[in-house]
This record gives C-alpha cells, sequence and structure tokens, in this order.
C-alpha cells in the first residue's frame, strides 16, 4: 500500500491516462469489425476517408472516447488520495485537449465535432468521479 499521498496520486493520474488511452483505442479497434469502414477507404489517408463515412461510422470513435475518458476519469478518482473530483477533471481535460486537437485536424461533419468535444469529456469525467465516488466511500 502506498502511503505517500503525492505519490499515490501521480499514479493516480498516469493510470488514468494509461487506462484510458487503452480502453480508447481498444473500442476504436473494435468498432472497426462491428461496422465496418466503407469500401474505398482501406488505403486512404483517415482525413480523405472520412469524407466517405456515415453517421454509423461516427458511433465508435465517439464511445471510444466517451468510454475511455469514463475509465480514465474511474480509476484515476478511485485510486487518488484526495482532491479526486480535480483529478478526474484533469483527465478529462487531457482527454479533452486531444479530441479538439482531432476535430481541428479532421474533416468530420459539424455535428460531431460538437457532439463529441461537448458530451464525450467533462461529462464522461464527472461521471467516472461520481462511480468511483460511490464505490469508495460506501459503507
Amino acid at each position: 500500500m502506498i502511503s505517500n499521498p503525492l505519490l499515490k496520486n501521480i499514479i493516480a493520474v498516469c493510470a488514468g491516462i494509461i487506462l484510458g488511452s487503452v480502453v480508447n483505442m481498444a473500442l476504436v479497434f473494435a468498432g472497426y469489425s462491428i461496422i465496418p469502414l466503407p469500401n474505398g477507404t482501406k488505403n486512404l489517408p483517415l482525413n480523405d476517408a472520412i469524407l466517405l463515412f456515415q453517421p454509423k461510422h461516427f458511433l465508435f470513435p465517439f464511445l471510444a472516447h466517451a468510454i475511455g475518458t469514463l475509465m480514465g476519469a474511474f480509476i484515476t478518482a478511485y485510486i487518488a488520495f484526495n482532491h479526486q473530483l480535480k483529478f478526474a477533471l484533469a483527465i478529462g481535460i487531457v482527454f479533452l485537449f486531444g479530441g479538439i486537437l482531432e476535430v481541428v485536424n479532421l474533416k468530420a461533419p459539424v455535428w460531431f465535432k460538437f457532439s463529441d468535444v461537448i458530451l464525450a469529456y467533462i461529462p464522461m469525467a464527472f461521471l467516472g468521479y461520481f462511480l468511483a465516488s460511490k464505490l469508495k466511500f460506501r459503507d
């Protein structure tokens, strides 16, 4: 058991970023097998392929961003020694920053860009904190 609060908080944030990233990538790759990419996109750069996407092709990227952030914030809040909400929100901000970089650089539809940035990061970080606090502090 780690008794140093600073070390425990650092480990919590690192674990949240790593777990959230792994979950994110796993869901993106799982999504390709569940909802295959459109024909003709296999050898195209993503920015060209995305122009051929239908709304269904954006489902798993959105879920990957939302659930990755949720899991990262959850594990961070669960492990952190103190300031659980602040650290969970920090995870949300880290993933939000990545999401903003993504939507700025990709030619995705505006509806996806807005829904992804507004719904997938900070709200999921709050939910991760809430779930972790219910589990961690229950009687």
